[in-house]
């Protein structure tokens, strides 16, 4: 804890002394609010921080402190450049320019997930995925030599979660021509492993639009909307404690007309935003 109060305030340079910060305080008050070098520089303090830090709970502290005012960031990627912008009320917009840790054009960059900073890409040209982090520019190839972690469009979905030991991992949900395959990617072993899904379901089909994946406290959400039939959407719920999938019914918005959802988290409580009437469609 002397090492801590050293950081905070140097009281070799100054006579005043303020009184002791208790655990609690620095934990739920102080540490939430540094910078993540700083956190995880913390880490190293004790066993007690290092849990403490690592936790589900405090990594939900932080990333609200960090999504408030000028600390949200922005990512632009153009067809040449890519830019990290700082949001907030100056009329001057301040970006930096990053460079890709991978050799591609950044407009070869695909955003298939992200989660308190973390990005799951997919490279355009090898259809490899990767779990990237812009802010500190470090990244991880997640595809192998058994064709995992490889994303095919117009088929694939991912979700970005962290289960209940606080590994952060990734569900490739791949559709076939028959069957649903799943896996999910550990950040922390590095290896792929195979989940079942919905037995007797044809959310396999062509005919199915999922969305990407919504991580919610124990859950993952994707939306999946029945193109051709009106109506007929439903909200797939993935356990990431059990690992096991649940049919949600959609909310009802009445008049039998077409719609869609979109599922954001906000102060970790799921909400759905839906559209529903149909303008014009041609084939």
């Amino acid at each position: 804890m002397k090492k801590m109060k050293g950081c905070l305030y140097s009281t070799s340079e100054s006579n005043t002394k303020l009184p002791d910060l208790g655990p609690d305080l620095i934990m739920s008050e102080i540490l939430p609010r540094l910078p993540a070098k700083c956190v995880g520089r913390a880490k190293k303090v004790c066993k007690e921080w290092l849990s403490c830090i690592s936790s589900k709970e405090f990594v939900m502290m932080h990333c609200r402190h960090m999504c408030k005012g000028s600390r949200q960031k922005i990512l632009s990627i153009g067809q040449e450049s890519c830019f990290i912008h700082s949001t907030g009320f100056n009329l001057v917009d301040e970006k930096t320019m990053i460079t890709l840790p991978f050799h591609v054009r950044p407009s070869d960059v695909w955003i298939l997930s992200s989660l308190i900073g973390l990005l799951c890409v997919c490279l355009r040209n090898t259809f490899e995925m990767l779990i990237w982090n812009p802010l500190i520019r470090n990244c991880i190839n997640i595809s192998d030599s058994k064709s995992y972690g490889f994303f095919k469009i117009y088929s694939d979905v991912v979700g970005l979660y962290i289960d209940s030991s606080n590994d952060y991992r990734v569900l490739h949900i791949k559709r076939g021509r028959f069957t649903v395959d799943v896996m999910a990617y550990s950040r922390r072993t590095s290896h792929w492993k195979r989940i079942l899904f919905l037995q007797k379901r044809h959310y396999h089909t062509n005919g199915y639009v999922w969305s990407g994946g919504t991580f919610c406290e124990d859950g993952l959400y994707f939306t999946v909307f029945q193109f051709w039939l009106a109506g007929d959407i439903v909200i797939i719920r993935f356990d990431v404690n059990t690992e096991t999938f649940l049919e949600i019914e959609f909310p009802y918005v009445g008049n039998d007309e077409t719609c869609q959802g979109n599922l954001v988290n906000m102060n970790n409580k799921l909400h759905v935003f839906v559209s529903h009437g149909c303008g014009s469609m041609a084939l």
